[in-house]
């Protein structure tokens, strides 16, 4: 399991959009349903009424989706940045970059067109008809083994702060370092010394960041946000203490830290818990971590084996 999982927030069409997804990469697994759409579940009993939620691969990355109500609307200041090694390249199978396009965008949105820029032999940006945002690049300036990287753009009363943001999150996951930053320029049409571009990695895992400071009517919200699986109390205590700074959006393992990201802090024994299969138990864990800001595992583990 990787250590940091995106996860996506919908209203009713969690099963709907990852099926839709997954059927436009190829990953490591056979084509077959069973084996990319790896497992659903459902909680029943939450304040949201029942929720779907979906554990699901793309591109050998892992991703999980959650139907929970229309409280909270994806928007671009997360998307998710997908590399293209050619225009005919093999992440689609035999679909060309332009094809995953027209798919995605299809009943969508285009936030930046589909079209040769000056860093990328073809480059868009769009945001689908479930509310997801994506970059599509098939550049030389974009050659990476992680095929899709959450970008996350710091607007608003953030802007400014994608440099902090970055040496902070390097400073709570281990195996974390800069891979590159380009700051703005007098001549680039943003503040001069915001930073225009970077790239990351969290715990071996690569993420990309910039700021902009042209109105935008978003910010980062609970809509996507990112499960970080712990194996210990003592790692779901660190990272809780180090990014919680909004104590009233601490609910069920979620956080909010100072720039807005949301987080659930998760131990990884949930999903044997989760996926059981045994209603009850299920049941009696849901009835637990329902009553919980920050996980504890014993708790959860007396729940699970009921006592």
């Amino acid at each position: 399991m990787q250590k940091i999982t995106p996860h996506l927030w919908f209203d009713k069409e969690a099963k709907e959009a990852t099926a839709f997804y997954v059927s436009l990469f190829e990953n490591s697994y056979p084509p077959t349903d069973s084996s990319r759409i790896e497992n659903i579940t459902t909680i029943t009993g939450t304040p949201s009424g029942d929720c779907d939620i979906v554990t699901f691969t793309l591109l050998g990355q892992q991703f999980m989706a959650m139907s929970a109500g229309p409280y909270f609307k994806l928007n671009p200041s997360i998307s998710l940045f997908v590399t293209f090694d050619s225009e005919k390249d093999s992440l689609a199978g035999e679909a060309s970059i332009q094809a995953v396009w027209s798919k995605l965008v299809d009943g969508g949105k285009v936030l930046m067109p589909y079209n040769t820029y000056p860093w990328a032999h073809k480059y868009g940006w769009l945001q689908d008809k479930y509310g997801l945002s994506w970059q599509l690049s098939w550049s030389d300036y974009h050659k990476m083994e992680q095929k899709i990287t959450p970008f996350l753009m710091f607007t608003g009363n953030v802007v400014g702060k994608t440099k902090e943001a970055i040496d902070t999150y390097i400073g709570i996951f281990p195996d974390s370092k800069i891979e590159m930053v380009v700051p703005y320029t007098k001549d680039d049409g943003d503040k001069e010394g915001f930073i225009k571009h970077s790239r990351f990695t969290l715990n071996g895992q690569n993420f990309m960041a910039m700021d902009s400071s042209a109105p935008h009517e978003f910010n980062f919200n609970e809509a996507l946000s990112f499960i970080v699986h712990c194996d210990t109390q003592e790692e779901i205590d660190h990272y809780w203490g180090k990014l919680s700074a909004v104590p009233e959006a601490e609910q069920c393992g979620w956080l909010k830290d100072t720039y807005g990201i949301s987080w659930q802090i998760v131990p990884t024994i949930m999903n044997e818990m989760m996926t059981s299969g045994n209603k009850e138990k299920i049941a009696r864990v849901t009835q637990a971590f329902l009553k919980m800001k920050k996980f504890n595992i014993d708790t959860l583990k007396r729940a699970y084996g009921g006592n």
